[in-house]
């Protein structure tokens, strides 16, 4: 049986080895990709930390949820930008920098978006959780930006050993990543029948309403429409838990931030599944 300190260290040196993959293979072009296009860049925004939130308030509105459901999907809705955007956007097919922009955006964007939507959300649904914007950004750069850091300053340094070990780290951050997933896999699913009826559906309400925002909003380009509805549905479910943590209160909420993380990886995959097969068949020049 693998002890739970020995699981977090495999999984925090599994989100390391995945920024630091992002990192070595970063570049300036990729962060600003997003940045040069403003109208791109204000509907990106608008479908993960307007329309994802309003969609939550609604159904906090009409349905009567648990507190801890309800607080759960206010700090989902609250978190965008979670570490592994990208990788799922890949699991998709994306192949543009559009998906590493906008997820290194919504990084930077959080140590505002976080605290100023959790207190619009405790404004109207008093949320038994308080959350600083230091406090964010220290998670947030060291989950995201320390180890991306790392790996542009060394390829800055020693750019022909990065080139070499670019593609063997990418590769070792993959089986990193799958080895997780199936080791969180059988204990959450079971967290899901521990979930009343009607947060179950608001989770599955909540998770399909983003796909659609994302997908919509991504424009005519079909690698940022997926790489958009990718981003939509993905929380930072580790920022989720590190506020839940500072608040002490994290073991009540765990059921519903897993439920979520479950239920909308099966919502994204059938998703992914089209997206990829679609992306596929297109020619290499319709990335521009």
């Amino acid at each position: 049986m693998i002890s739970s300190s020995f699981f977090a260290i495999f999984v925090k040196t599994t989100l390391f080895t995945l920024m630091l993959a992002i990192g070595v293979n970063f570049s300036k072009e990729k962060l600003i990709f997003l940045w040069r296009d403003p109208n791109k860049l204000l509907r990106s925004l608008l479908a993960v930390i307007v329309l994802v939130p309003l969609i939550v308030i609604l159904l906090l509105s009409v349905l009567k949820l648990p507190p801890e459901s309800a607080t759960v999907l206010a700090l989902l809705a609250a978190s965008p930008g979670a570490p592994l955007t990208t990788k799922r956007s890949e699991m998709a097919g994306v192949n543009t920098p559009y998906s590493t922009s906008l997820q290194l955006t919504l990084a930077i964007l959080a140590v505002i978006i976080t605290p100023l939507t959790l207190t619009i959300f405790d404004s109207i649904f008093d949320l038994p959780i308080q959350v600083r914007a230091i406090e964010v950004a220290k998670q947030v750069i060291q989950v995201q930006f320390l180890p991306i850091g790392i790996g542009v300053l060394f390829k800055k340094i020693q750019p022909q050993l990065t080139e070499k070990i670019a593609k063997p780290l990418s590769i070792l951050a993959n089986i990193l990543f799958i080895v997780m997933v199936l080791c969180i896999l059988p204990v959450a699913v079971s967290f899901i029948f521990k979930m009343d009826i009607l947060s179950v559906i608001a989770i599955v309400v909540t998770a399909i309403a983003a796909l659609v925002i994302g997908y919509f909003l991504g424009g005519h380009n079909l690698h940022e429409r997926s790489a958009l509805a990718i981003s939509s549905i993905a929380r930072n479910i580790g920022l989720v838990l590190f506020i839940l943590l500072l608040n002490g209160v994290a073991k009540p909420f765990i059921p519903a931030l897993i439920s979520y993380t479950i239920l909308g990886a099966m919502i994204a995959f059938p998703y992914s599944v089209w997206s990829k097969g679609k992306l596929a068949k297109l020619p290499s020049n319709s990335l521009n």
